[in-house]
């Protein structure tokens, strides 16, 4: 089984250059290590350099935990025969958590063993906490949270159906924190890779592959990588696309995610992230449009239906594309309304609408301040009365420390517009 695979690579690493050829039809290339590093942690380095192309790691498909494992397993006969169908992230979480529970016994053990005990995904935060952060975030948050309730009522029934093969009860086993806790060691923890459809599953993508050992490479913003399943070689393999140097940690990129995002997938913040904004959220620029617009509802359905309400930002360069676009078209007056096209081109509709629009994202831009500032002083307070989730409030300081440094940048970039657009 996989685990076995694991428990051979944690010996091979004792074993010196003796091993080196074996270990070339093993779980991992042998100049790929797991290191400690004292600013990122554990993490995987290359001891030689590496160029374009090169191969950093080659996972067999034996190694791979899926849900043709889980069938295989003692699970299978219970699966087959239950209805409705689980779905594979169901089958994923089940094999987790009776694993993790049957502990030594199990020869996934090696692999259990290095998960985390607990993550600092939304799921697992106070609600105090997830109170703090930017309201769009919040609304994601609580719907994640909705998604792992709804998972866990879901899988009861099944769960209960699993009793024979414990000796103690199955409602002390299959909990709402193990099936969390599952649920994050899967979200944040699987590679992609696409199964063929299984009778015996919903239909459902099946697309879950948990990879020992692969999971020891971070995310950076700036890694470039090539990640995919080798039909041929039956293989999961990671190249390199640019060079790396002997000694250095290599990197993967799990795609151009802002923090926000990360956070919520991932349950960690990247440092100096070229891709991180602060979301605006429909209700907050609602609530900073005229009162006097007799148009408003019609320029709002009007945006809704060109798809243009969602993902609006302020970036280090300032209002989005789409933001200010938007801005732009709630700024018309009711005689330039048939301009609305027009302004979805780039095109301008006239310099009062431009400096109206400018105005308004300044306006956005104080409020989001102002509400960050409002935050900031209930985290103080709240990390002082509660310290035993300072852990979980530092996440809350780093995004709104971002947040803040964002729309600066942004007050100054709107600055310099206003005093280029004519007047």
């Amino acid at each position: 089984m996989g685990a076995n695979c694991l428990c051979t690579l944690v010996m091979a690493k004792r074993q010196g250059r003796a091993s080196r050829r074996r270990k070339r039809r093993g779980c991992v290339d042998p100049e790929a290590r797991a290191a400690e590093t004292a600013d990122i942690g554990r993490g995987l380095m290359t001891t030689k350099a590496l160029q374009p192309g090169d191969l950093v790691i080659a996972l067999p498909e034996k190694c791979l935990l899926t849900t043709s494992t889980v069938l295989r397993s003692y699970l299978g006969e219970y699966i087959e025969r239950w209805k409705p169908r689980l779905s594979p992230l169901q089958a994923l979480c089940t094999f987790l958590i009776a694993e993790r529970h049957f502990g030594s016994r199990s020869p996934w053990k090696p692999y259990i063993d290095v998960l985390p005990k607990a993550y600092t995904c939304p799921v697992y935060l106070a609600e105090e906490v997830i109170d703090l952060f930017p309201s769009p975030l919040v609304k994601k948050i609580q719907e994640q949270k909705s998604v792992v309730q709804e998972l866990y009522l879901t899988s009861k029934c099944f769960f209960g159906s699993l009793q024979p093969l414990f000796s103690e009860h199955v409602e002390n086993v299959f909990t709402y924190d193990a099936l969390r806790w599952a649920w994050c060691s899967i979200n944040t923890r699987t590679v992609y890779m696409e199964h063929e459809q299984s009778e015996f599953f919903s239909r459902e993508p099946d697309v879950y592959a948990l990879a020992p050992y692969l999971d020891l490479l971070n995310h950076r913003p700036s890694a470039q990588v090539a990640a995919a399943f080798n039909q041929k070689s039956k293989h999961y393999e990671i190249r390199t696309v640019t060079k790396c140097r002997r000694y250095e940690q290599v990197f993967i990129c799990y795609g151009p995610h802002d923090n926000q995002r990360l956070l919520l997938e991932y349950g960690f913040l990247a440092g100096s992230n070229p891709h991180s904004v602060v979301h605006v959220g429909k209700d907050i620029l609602c609530s900073h449009l005229s009162q006097k617009d007799k148009l408003v509802n019609r320029k709002l359905l009007f945006l809704q239906d060109n798809g243009l309400l969602e993902n609006l930002a302020f970036g280090l360069d300032g209002p989005s594309w789409r933001l200010l676009t938007v801005l732009k078209v709630f700024c018309l007056k009711a005689e330039e309304y048939l301009l609305k096209k027009k302004v979805l081109l780039g095109l301008p509709a006239s310099a009062d609408n431009e400096r109206s629009s400018l105005d308004l994202a300044d306006e956005l831009s104080s409020h989001l301040m102002n509400e960050n500032q409002k935050v900031m002083q209930q985290f103080s307070k709240l990390m002082h009365e509660r310290a035993e989730v300072s852990e979980q409030l530092e996440l809350v300081a780093t995004l709104r420390m971002e947040e803040l440094r964002i729309l600066q940048a942004s007050v100054e970039v709107l600055r310099n517009m206003r005093a280029a657009t004519p007047r």
